[in-house]
């Protein structure tokens, strides 16, 4: 005995017609213009709709399309200081990083030594402890602290 599949069949307007062989389910799509596409194949029986494949592949590309366009990328911001900077040019620095963590952005910092300053490598980490202190309500660490070079540099992320 052959067995012929059935599919249960729903038309372009959504509405159910019912469990039907899959030669006469083919053979309505194709009078009305349109493709049979299964959509759920683990169900019991199959089911599978009545579409149009052009004008579904476009309209999933444009959800896509749409989808990209509205997904916030994320950039890292540079701010750099040196290890002896001033308290007012610190609080600037800090001003621009809580407005780029608070743009969604990561804040890399970056702490450049000159000259003999590499002798006094513990105060570019206490600079780098405080600015950690100063964001920690806002932002989170992301790379720690480490020497590359001449410079400590320190990644920060929004929380």
């Amino acid at each position: 005995m052959i067995q012929v599949p059935k599919v249960r069949v729903i038309d372009d307007e959504g509405e159910n017609l019912g469990v039907m062989y899959t030669r006469e389910a083919i053979e309505q799509a194709n009078e009305k213009g349109l493709n049979l596409v299964e959509v759920s194949p683990n169900a019991d029986p199959p089911v599978c709709k009545f579409l149009d494949v052009g004008k579904y592949r476009y309209e999933a590309q444009k959800k896509a399309n749409l989808a990209r366009k509205t997904q916030k990328t994320q950039d890292i911001k540079e701010v750099k200081m040196r290890p002896n900077i001033d308290t007012h040019d610190y609080d600037v620095k800090m001003r621009n990083v809580h407005k780029f963590i608070d743009n969604g952005d990561k804040v890399k910092i970056t702490l450049r030594f000159r000259g003999r300053e590499m002798a006094h490598q513990h105060l570019g980490m206490d600079l780098l402890k405080q600015v950690q202190d100063d964001v920690a309500e806002y932002a989170k660490v992301e790379a720690f602290p480490r020497l590359e070079g001449r410079q400590m540099l320190m990644v920060l992320a929004p929380k």
